[in-house]
């Protein structure tokens, strides 16, 4: 009698947490695995974002970089089109300032040929008038002088 008493009792203990104790721990279960799930998906796209994420900044940072690097070589061109400019410039400058020194130079030069000139042609003049003893005329023999002085 005591072993059916006991399996009656059993019986209606499992009976009992079937019904009433065994939906209540079920459905904590369950909602844990649910909450466990939603867990790991959203931390599986937290992984995929990051991955995303850094791909992402990977691109901008290349993009970045191949734009300073555009850059730097536009700079760089720019400088070296600007030095050779100066250099042009300086070129032509240098030019201008030797054709300005020659031209200098030719009247400087013309200039002292004819001081020269008239400094023979009175030299002449002087000496033709103690070769002749007398005084010569410059305006009556100024052809003579003038073609004296072209070849001198």
């Amino acid at each position: 009698m005591t072993l059916i008493g006991q399996v009656i009792a059993m019986a209606v203990f499992v009976w009992f947490c079937m019904k009433f104790v065994w939906p209540l721990i079920l459905g904590t279960i369950e909602q844990r695995q649910t909450e466990i799930a939603t867990g790991l998906a959203a931390a599986e796209q937290g992984t995929n974002a990051l991955a995303n994420a850094k791909t992402e900044v990977d691109k901008i940072i290349a993009a970045a970089r191949e734009q300073a690097r555009g850059i730097v070589d536009q700079a760089n061109s720019r400088a070296t089109g600007i030095v050779d400019q100066a250099k042009v410039d300086g070129e032509t400058e240098r030019k201008r300032q030797l054709e300005a020194a020659r031209a200098e130079i030719g009247v400087a030069t013309n200039r002292a040929r004819e001081e020269l000139r008239g400094q023979v042609a009175k030299i002449a003049v002087a000496g033709a008038e103690k070769v002749l003893g007398r005084e010569i005329d410059a305006n009556a023999h100024r052809d003579l002088l003038s073609r004296l002085a072209a070849e001198l």
